[in-house]
């Protein structure tokens, strides 16, 4: 089986589907994966969907399974399977108790939100396999402060659950120091690449957000930047559903200036990011010029990052200088300010040792030792 990118006729978009041995598209993904394109789930989502699914119908196969008819140990030896090397799930390699698993417990998790996508899918069409992947589970209660919408109705009520979940260790995410980004900027030999950094490193956007930037998104004379949800040429997109407005600096309007002024010049585009010095020229900058551009500045300034790794920092350090998580979840645009909070509302040991100088604990605890 393969995973095989398509473009829908007339329109342009992308889409994914997964081949069988036969060369044809297999019927119950592909009728999955055409749903979640016409629902306007983003391309890079289909195409995780389709290789989960395609792992997922590859051991089926292999156990001579029906789809229809597995059971929820079935998916638990699927879990077990994908741990294995690609090398051992076909049982010619033996795996030693040793090794150490394939495929971690996030990927696990996402793999396993992919098949409960699909069954239920699969379940308004007739094949319904009850609790195979989702239990009921007693209500659950608020613990700290905030409460979701209408809590007080639905706190008593049972909630649905994965029946089958790995514990994920958590993980804080890197944090890029100011050296390293002032590094990354100087080794922009361009305006338009300096501006790009710039943006991701002060507005906290995600790559596609910023790729997908037109001129009527800034507000000069304001200080601000629009994030919008839309259709873009070159692929861009915006994750959140919902716009949401950034204030960004004075310094950050002046870059963009000089960029027009010294680079853009006279260019005809709706576009912030265009080509520029490349084939197509005047064409709004893609994902591969981008990450082009990250790889080479990587290179250049042995700092290893990616553009996301921008978002990360303006989030963290936001929280740590006390910037509200409601806030801080506004501008990145999350759904729930919970999401916001579990990722980014760590504590590090600078946060700690700052705390406790500030209460004095450090520097005179009453006790001579």
């Amino acid at each position: 089986m393969i995973v095989q990118r398509v473009v829908m006729p007339g329109l342009g978009s992308e889409s994914w589907t997964v081949l069988g041995e036969d060369g044809w598209p297999v019927g119950p993904i592909e009728r999955f994966l055409a749903y979640m394109s016409d629902i306007g789930r983003s391309p890079n989502t289909v195409r995780a969907y389709a290789y989960d699914l395609k792992d997922y119908f590859l051991f089926l196969r292999r156990r001579d399974l029906d789809w229809r008819e597995v059971r929820l140990e079935d998916v638990g030896e699927f879990v077990r399977w994908l741990r294995q090397p690609p090398a051992g799930r076909d049982g010619v390699v033996a795996i030693l108790p040793v090794t150490a698993a394939y495929v971690g417990p996030a990927t696990l998790n996402r793999k396993l939100a992919s098949l409960g996508a699909f069954y239920q899918h699969a379940a308004r069409h007739g094949v319904d396999l009850g609790p195979l992947l989702t239990v009921w589970q007693p209500g659950w209660r608020a613990r700290g402060p905030w409460k979701p919408l209408l809590y007080h109705i639905s706190k008593d009520l049972p909630q649905p659950g994965r029946a089958i979940a790995l514990r994920v260790p958590a993980r804080v995410p890197r944090v890029l120091a100011a050296h390293e980004v002032q590094a990354i900027l100087d080794a922009c030999t361009r305006l338009r690449d300096r501006f790009l950094v710039a943006v991701l490193h002060e507005t906290g956007m995600r790559i596609g957000e910023a790729l997908g930037l037109r001129h009527a998104d800034i507000e000069p004379a304001e200080c601000l930047v629009r994030v919008c949800h839309r259709f873009n040429a070159n692929g861009a997109r915006s994750k959140s559903r919902d716009d949401r407005v950034i204030p960004v600096t004075g310094e950050l309007v002046r870059l963009y200036a000089d960029y027009l002024n010294d680079e853009y010049g006279q260019l005809d585009s709706d576009y912030v990011f265009v080509n520029l010095w490349a084939e197509p020229m005047g064409h709004a900058m893609a994902y591969p010029a981008a990450y082009d551009l990250m790889v080479r500045l990587r290179r250049h300034t042995g700092v290893d990052f990616h553009p996301h790794l921008f978002r990360h920092t303006m989030a963290t350090r936001q929280m740590s200088s006390g910037v509200p998580v409601e806030v801080v979840s506004k501008l990145l645009g999350h759904a729930s300010v919970s999401t916001t909070a579990s990722v980014y509302g760590h504590l590090t040991v600078a946060d700690a040792r700052r705390a406790l100088e500030d209460a004095g604990w450090l520097s005179d605890g009453g006790v001579r030792l």
